[in-house]
């Protein structure tokens, strides 16, 4: 005979199986949406999820990042991230008509990434059937983003005119000729004794003139 204080705990067991079940059945999704809204799409997933109850199908939404550096004009270092793929939001679910409703209709998304099917008959696009994602090439991307160094980033190019803020060359002025994000340095042609000559410098060696 099941008692009163058995109800509950059997509920939350047979939630926790229907969960496992649905994990090992997921499959990652890649979703477009409108460029610069990845994260708007994410959030507002997110609470569609809760709305109509469907945590148990849809698992997981990402937005996979790699980790940057931002060096301002001032030479300071910022921490920042930078989206694997602009444009895309992955999501992990089971595919069913629901949610397919619950995904497809949300604010800023496009479409799923899939294989077009041709319409049988008049014009226009026809149905877009979302294809799940590779499993190796989804680990690619989780691994890539956790384990990739620091991509240096500089609002710097070729051709702009900087200071030297420290060093030997102090206060000397020059132009951009050269910029390795990869070695956080750039040459600059700066006047030595009357004559342009390239110099190697540190990222947080110069400043960009305005």
């Amino acid at each position: 005979m099941t008692s009163a204080t058995d109800e509950p705990r059997n509920s939350e067991l047979q939630l926790e199986e229907t969960l496992l079940t649905a994990i090992k059945e997921a499959r990652w999704y890649a979703v477009q949406v409108a460029s610069g809204c990845e994260k708007r799409v994410k959030t507002n997933l997110e609470q569609r999820i809760q709305t109509f109850d469907v945590a148990d199908k849809i698992i997981q939404v990402e937005i996979p990042h790699t980790p940057t550096v931002k060096i301002r004009k001032d030479g300071k270092r910022l921490p920042s991230e930078e989206k694997v793929f602009p444009g895309y939001v992955l999501v992990r679910m089971v595919m069913s008509d629901d949610t397919w409703q619950v995904v497809r209709n949300t604010s800023h998304v496009i479409n799923f990434v899939g294989a077009e099917q041709k319409r049988g008959s008049g014009r226009g696009r026809g149905h877009v059937k979302p294809v799940p994602l590779n499993p190796s090439e989804v680990e690619r991307i989780f691994k890539q983003a956790l384990e990739q160094e620091p991509v240096v980033i500089i609002d710097m190019a070729t051709g702009d005119k900087i200071v030297v803020l420290s060093g030997p060359f102090k206060d000397f002025e020059g132009e951009v000729i050269e910029v390795s994000p990869e070695r956080s340095k750039l040459k600059a042609l700066l006047s030595i004794f009357g004559r342009d000559t390239p110099v190697e410098l540190e990222f947080n060696q110069v400043k960009k003139q305005s």
